[in-house]
């Protein structure tokens, strides 16, 4: 078994991988449009989403993250139906990543020491993705 996580975009999904790369120090890869993608007949690509993402990939720790643009055929509901958490043992790389993703975005909790974590954050960035940054007390 594999853990894997797609987020969806609507329509500023390539802002986004850029965002998370630069951020994670990683870079996108395998970046296609829907204009891209071979034609199906049973699912034409409207001219206005053709440069919009189908699949795209940033590397976060260990982990293949993979994003895509919404159609206006399945409209994306913004929520906070995900909520990637990033362990780490460095409050210095929690600090970082916090003061990048809360740029445009919003706090809901300022890095601190909690109980359950000897350094966590929670914040939303600008596309609306609440993360959850952390040191667990085990790792403490």
């Amino acid at each position: 078994m594999k853990f894997e996580l797609f987020i969806n975009f609507n329509g500023n999904c390539r802002e986004a991988v850029e965002f998370y790369a630069q951020t994670f120090n990683s870079e996108v890869k395998d970046l296609i449009s829907f204009g891209q993608a071979p034609a199906d007949p049973n699912y034409p690509i409207k001219d206005s989403e053709k440069d919009l993402v189908m699949y795209a990939e940033v590397k976060i720790g260990d982990k293949n993250i993979m994003f895509m643009d919404m159609s206006s055929d399945y409209p994306l509901t913004v929520g906070n139906n995900i909520s990637p958490t990033i362990n780490t043992e460095q409050k210095d790389e929690i600090n970082r990543l916090f003061d990048a993703l809360k740029e445009g975005g919003k706090v809901y909790m300022a890095p601190q020491k909690t109980f359950f974590s000897a350094w966590y954050a929670m914040v939303e960035d600008k596309f609306g993705i609440i993360w959850q940054l952390l040191i667990p007390i085990s790792r403490a």
